[in-house]
C-alpha cells in the first residue's frame, strides 16, 4: 500500500480572491467600487494582509463564502488527513517551481491497475506498480496541460496500456471518451464525469469498488479552492457543483495539485460553494 504524501494547500486566499476576480472579470475598480472600499484597500488585501473586514466584504462581491475564505486566510483550516487505502497511491512529482499529483488505482485482488496522468516524470508510477506486483491495463489523462502529461510516451512505451482522454481536448491522439463512459477495471468501475472549466475538454473519473469511493478531478477542483477558469468561470462553478460535489460525502477527491480532501470537506469549507454551506 503506497503512502499518500502530506502536501500544503495550492491556493491562498489571495488565489481565490484574484480566480473569482479575474473569472468575473473584474478590474480592480470595479472591485473596488462594488464592494464599497478604495482601490488601495483591495489592493493591500490581494498583497496579502489578511484584514476580516475587507476579505468578507470582497467575499461577499465574488459570490464567495466570507467565514471560510477568512478561515483559510487565518491559515485555521486544511482537509482531514486521509488515511492510505489499498488500491490507492498518489504521487507527487516536481513540475517547475511546484509539484504535481498523478494517481494509481487498483483492484487489489485481480492487481490490475489504471493511472490517472503522469506528472513530470512516471518513475515513480512506475516503481510503484513493480513493488505492488499491479499490472497497468489503462492511462486516463484528465486534460492536456503539460505538467499532467509530461511523462505519457513513456509510460505508454513502458507498460502498452491503452491511454484515453476527452475527445473535445484530445491533440494527442488518445483514444477518445465522453462525460458518461464507464470502464470495468477487475472488481472496480470507472466513470468519465464533464469538469470542464478549467479546460475546455477536462473530465474527472469516479471510481467505485474500493474501501471509499475516490474521483480523480485533475485542476476542476483543489482542497479549499479550484482550477482558474478565466473564460468558463461560471461552467467550471457548475460542473464542480453538479457532478463532483453531489458525489457522496465520504468520497476521496485526489486532486492535480495539493492535498487529498473529501466531498464533505469541501461542501462544507470551499469558499467557491457558498451555496451548499449550512
Amino acid at each position: 500500500m503506497a503512502v499518500i504524501e502530506k502536501l500544503g494547500l495550492e491556493d491562498t486566499y489571495v488565489d481565490i480572491l484574484q480566480k473569482a476576480r479575474k473569472g468575473q472579470h473584474l478590474s480592480l475598480e470595479d472591485l473596488a467600487e462594488r464592494a464599497d472600499l478604495s482601490v488601495s484597500e483591495v489592493i493591500r488585501v490581494l498583497d496579502g494582509s489578511p484584514e476580516t473586514r475587507l476579505i468578507q466584504k470582497l467575499a461577499f462581491v465574488l459570490n464567495l463564502h466570507g467565514p471560510s475564505l477568512v478561515t483559510l486566510a487565518q491559515e485555521q483550516w486544511a482537509p482531514q488527513p486521509v488515511a492510505p487505502m489499498a488500491g490507492l497511491a498518489m504521487l507527487t512529482t516536481p513540475f517547475s517551481d511546484m509539484t504535481v499529483n498523478a494517481f494509481l488505482i487498483w483492484d487489489p485482488d485481480t492487481r490490475e491497475a489504471a493511472s490517472f496522468d503522469t506528472g513530470s516524470t512516471c518513475q515513480p508510477m512506475l516503481d510503484c506498480l513493480r513493488q505492488n506486483q499491479l499490472t497497468l491495463k489503462r492511462i486516463f489523462i484528465t486534460h492536456t496541460h503539460l505538467d499532467h502529461l509530461k511523462d505519457l510516451d513513456r509510460l505508454q512505451d513502458e507498460t502498452q496500456a491503452n491511454s484515453y482522454g476527452s475527445a473535445v481536448e484530445n491533440p494527442l491522439g488518445l483514444r477518445p471518451i465522453l462525460p458518461g463512459n464507464g470502464f470495468v477495471l477487475g472488481n472496480l468501475t470507472i466513470r468519465v464525469l464533464g469538469t470542464s472549466g478549467h479546460t475546455p475538454g477536462g473530465v474527472s473519473y469516479f471510481i467505485q469498488g474500493l474501501a471509499r469511493p475516490v474521483v480523480i478531478v485533475g485542476d476542476a477542483l483543489f482542497a479549499g479552492s479550484m482550477g482558474g477558469a478565466y473564460h468558463a468561470y461560471q461552467e467550471a462553478l457548475r460542473n464542480n457543483r453538479e457532478q463532483i460535489l453531489t458525489l457522496p460525502k465520504e468520497t476521496i477527491i485526489c486532486p492535480g495539485h495539493g492535498p487529498l480532501t473529501t466531498v464533505g470537506e469541501e461542501r462544507a469549507h470551499n469558499p467557491f460553494f457558498p451555496e451548499l454551506k449550512a
